[in-house]
């Protein structure tokens, strides 16, 4: 209990902590990012307008939901352990509650554009759809490269866990529903959570086994 706790519990509030505190600065010292909004905004079309679309529910909260549920089923089912399926479940969940924890708080405004998607009552910082979407594809990446020998296969399964979340984000951009740094905070989120969660979950047996190697 005590290894969870110093694993997964502690670098959540200290993720949370810091996660505010960024917000409250932006907040504190406007950054000019507005223009970056207003200039995506000026140059939409209807073929990007179509395109973020699709971008932007790469990540929407149902379909993650989703996702990650038939992930950890059948990480199970193929893997016949647990390890897998609990790591993919606490990355996407731990920046979950981190995202629910500090929005409010931080409590910054929309871009002044006009906004193509639905706002949710959740803030503009952190993008949460940005930190779901690292957590679960990235997350997804970590899993199946592990599993994969080839590294050709290695290679296109991390183009396409990357491509995924970097689409999000500039979907989102484009769409007019966060700032640049909204969008920035949230890479760095959901990067903190896949790395926080394969150090407790995924790879825990692995450092366990070479600290009493070099302890021997």
């Amino acid at each position: 209990m005590k290894r969870y706790a110093l694993s997964i519990v502690l670098p959540m509030i200290l993720m949370a902590a810091v996660t505010y505190g960024v917000g409250r600065a932006i907040l504190a010292w406007p950054t000019g990012e507005a223009s970056v909004n207003r200039s995506l905004a000026a140059d939409r079309t209807s073929l990007w307008n179509t395109l973020t679309d699709f971008g932007s529910s790469l990540s929407d909260t149902p379909y993650i939901v989703a996702l990650t549920a038939i992930a950890a089923i059948v990480f199970r089912l193929v893997y016949r352990r647990w390890r897998e399926s609990i790591f993919l479940v606490a990355a996407v969940w731990s920046q979950s509650l981190i995202f629910l924890a500090t929005t409010e708080a931080v409590g910054r405004h929309r871009p002044p554009v006009r906004h193509i998607d639905p706002a949710p009552p959740t803030s503009s910082f952190p993008s949460g759809h940005v930190s779901a979407a690292v957590a679960f594809y990235c997350g997804m990446a970590l899993v199946l490269t592990t599993h994969v020998r080839s590294r050709v296969l290695q290679v296109l399964i991390w183009v396409l866990g990357i491509a995924a979340p970097l689409a999000v984000g500039l979907s989102r951009l484009y769409r007019g529903m966060h700032f640049l740094t909204d969008v920035l905070w949230g890479v760095l989120l959901g990067v903190g959570c896949v790395v926080m969660a394969a150090r407790a979950i995924l790879y825990a047996r692995e450092r366990r086994r070479s600290e009493l190697v070099r302890s021997a």
